[in-house]
């Protein structure tokens, strides 16, 4: 049997952010429910990287002012930052600035497969899913019923 540790965020991330600005990239597992359907706790991991640029449909891996490491997807903009949201969710989280921001997702790895962030069937269902952002609440219960 393996002898595992469990970490948080909070201790490994000087660690994370050195890559990171080193120019390397770093491997996440999904760990809570906010980026479900698409991403799921146990099955799903995402790499991230440094950016500078970022854009409508882009998970970002950012802080809060209050600490939480938090990753969850950019469906807007506006004069004061970002506009994010949990594809498992309806809140919207504003005033998202490029400060917050430690990397964005690139690829997402599930049962051994790697789907890069810019694979034309990914774009095409992330858009979708921003779209339905007011139509949510509905699908999202239906889902997380069939998914239990």
């Amino acid at each position: 049997m393996e002898n595992k540790k469990r970490v948080s965020l909070e201790e490994i991330y000087p660690a994370i952010k050195e890559t990171l600005l080193g120019g390397g990239t770093v491997e996440l597992p999904i760990t809570g429910t906010s980026m479900f359907p698409l991403l799921k706790a146990g099955r799903d991991t995402v790499i991230i990287k440094a950016a500078s640029e970022f854009a409508v449909g882009d998970i970002i891996f950012y802080r809060r002012d209050d600490g939480h490491f938090v990753l969850h997807r950019i469906v807007g903009t506006d004069e004061n930052g970002y506009i994010l949201c949990g594809d498992n969710q309806t809140l919207l989280e504003k005033n998202i600035e490029n400060r917050h921001i430690i990397a964005k997702v690139i690829e997402l790895h599930r049962d051994g497969k790697i789907i890069s962030a810019d694979d034309p069937e990914y774009v095409r269902r992330v858009n979708f899913w921003i779209k339905a952002l007011p139509h949510r609440r509905l699908p999202l219960v239906i889902m997380r019923k069939l998914s239990k």
